[in-house]
């Protein structure tokens, strides 16, 4: 099986760290042209570092804060039609556990900002071109906690997670006529952006022993890891696959 995406345009969100940059480097291997989008705009001009182009393949960067649904639009405007969307962009936003009762709005909104109406945003605006290509796909990371219970504790990113994976569902039901997959990953933890790799320190050598203890392949996730299954879900070889939440979390 040979998945390449040569000529084809692909928008990532939350690409400079972690899930997204291995995201963004995947695809221009295969040869995409890919639009890489993050609102940490330090970071950006570095997202191309490590990188190996395809033939074909590019990397593109913008500044976007996926909460704004009119730069969203802009964007996409400015780019034209996407392909494939990948909304990673998300994460508990430097957020601390605390009980249900010292949870502030404002702590609970960023969280789901940019999780789900951030998902939402990205949707909205690269359907158009989508329908009018006859043609489209769009993969959103989720996460296990979505799917059960969240390891941070922070009820805010449990509940967007969740929401993610039904708005995935939604949306396959409704664009599914036009050609258009939606699907989701949910990857298991992994330490690989500032928040995660505090918790992840917070655990102490005896905790991260029984994390990994816990998973069946006896290993942390990498961010490969998750831009593989990005790459079969946006591919060919998905194209009768919507709707769907894929766990990449090593098992069970």
């Amino acid at each position: 099986m040979q998945i390449i995406f040569p000529g084809q345009t692909v928008l990532v969100t939350g690409a400079v760290r972690g899930i997204g940059r291995g995201i963004v480097h995947a695809f221009a291997t295969r040869g995409a042209h890919v639009h890489a989008a993050d609102i940490e705009t330090v970071e950006l001009p570095g997202i191309a570092a490590g990188a190996t182009l395809g033939e074909g393949g590019s990397i593109e960067t913008h500044t976007l804060d996926v909460t704004d649904p009119a730069a969203v639009e802009a964007l996409v405007a400015r780019i034209g039609t996407v392909d494939i969307a990948v909304h990673s962009a998300g994460g508990v936003r430097s957020r601390p556990k605390v009980s249900i009762d010292q949870v502030t709005d404002a702590d609970w909104r960023a969280i789901q900002a940019v999780n789900v109406d951030g998902a939402f945003h990205v949707a909205r605006a690269v359907v158009p071109g989508m329908k009018q290509a006859g043609k489209g796909r769009i993969v959103i990371i989720s996460s296990r906690a979505g799917l059960g219970v969240s390891l941070t504790g922070i009820q805010s990113y449990g509940t967007a997670k969740a929401a993610q994976i039904g708005l995935v569902r939604q949306l396959a039901a409704e664009l599914g006529p036009f050609g258009i997959t939606v699907n989701s990953v949910a990857p298991g933890f992994m330490p690989t952006s500032p928040d995660y790799i505090r918790q992840w320190e917070s655990y102490g050598e005896d905790g991260q022993k029984a994390l990994v203890a816990g998973i069946a392949m006896r290993r942390v996730g990498r961010p490969d890891d998750i831009a593989h299954a990005v790459m079969f879900l946006a591919s060919d070889y998905a194209e009768w696959i919507t709707g769907q939440t894929l766990p990449v979390c090593g098992g069970p």
